[in-house]
């Protein structure tokens, strides 16, 4: 079973998103990379951590939150979810670590899908 792995707040003013989640919440964010800040939180030993971080929102999301999304295979759930009415608004992106890409459901929810290499 695929399981949420964090999430993405999209903003257009995301150093701004930065300083308030940082004053209100005492998140704190690491250097931005691609125009994502991304959360620097918890540990892994006391199950504390959230994996997440705000991003200049792009024109398919400007803002908003999205889950991310953890599979086996981007190619075969970007083949699934279309066939069960999703629409594709990124396809599949190449990263250091990862593969990503976004969709948005038949209900209109945006999500992200993750497949680490």
């Amino acid at each position: 079973m695929a399981k949420v792995i964090g999430f993405e707040l999209s903003s257009q003013e995301p150093e701004k998103a930065v300083q308030f989640y940082a004053r209100v919440f005492g998140w704190e964010f690491g250097e931005p990379n691609w125009e994502y800040w991304p959360l620097i939180s918890g540990n892994d030993t006391d199950n504390s951590r959230m994996s997440g971080g705000i991003s200049k929102g792009p024109s398919d999301f400007p803002h908003g939150t999205r889950i991310q999304i953890e599979v086996e295979s981007i190619d075969e759930t970007l083949a699934l979810a279309t066939q069960n009415g999703a629409m594709v608004v990124r396809e599949k992106m190449e990263f250091e670590s990862f593969y990503l890409a976004y969709l948005v459901d038949p209900a209109g929810i945006g999500l992200g899908l993750i497949e680490n290499k």
